[in-house]
Formats: structure tokens, C-alpha cells, sequence
């Protein structure tokens, strides 16, 4: 079986932020993993200053960075839905 490197576009982020709801269930502090998952903004801003990076390369960067909000959104998501579970019961 071989591996093949997958884009944000062909990553699910459902899957991804279920792999990290997943480790939060584990015992991992929220915390932690949504530094994990999280671009912030400054590096983001960082990355566009950057003078040797050619656009095609900066428009990559900018996807990245909006998959990466993307399954935090989901992520963080998961763990008010589990929150409000944990208050129901």
C-alpha cells in the first residue's frame, strides 16, 4: 500500500477535528490541541510578508490557514456539543 500526500482540499475536516476530539477524549488538555490545530493570525501575516514566497506558494499558505480555522471551528464545535452533554446528564 502506498502513501500519498493529500492537500487540505482532498483532507476531510471533519475527520481532522474528530482525530483531535478523539485525543481530547484521551486526556489531552483543550488547550494544548487547539494550539495544535490553530494557524494564528500573526504568523499568518507573516508568511504574506515574506519576500522570497511566490504567489502560488502564498495562495497554498492561505488555504492552509483557512483549513486550519476550519477544523478548529469543528473542533471547538465537538467540544461544546460534548459540554452541553456533560451539563444535560
Amino acid at each position: 500500500m502506498s502513501t500519498t500526500f493529500k492537500s487540505p482540499e482532498q483532507l476531510s475536516p471533519h475527520r481532522e477535528a474528530a482525530f483531535f476530539y478523539a485525543l481530547f477524549l484521551r486526556g489531552h488538555r483543550v488547550e494544548a490541541l487547539r494550539r495544535d490545530i490553530d494557524v494564528p493570525d500573526a504568523v499568518l501575516a507573516r508568511w504574506m510578508r515574506a519576500s522570497d514566497f511566490e504567489a502560488p506558494f502564498r495562495d497554498s499558505l492561505r488555504r492552509i490557514y483557512d483549513y486550519r480555522k476550519q477544523v478548529l471551528a469543528i473542533f471547538d464545535g465537538l467540544i461544546a456539543s460534548q459540554d452541553m452533554n456533560s451539563r444535560v446528564q
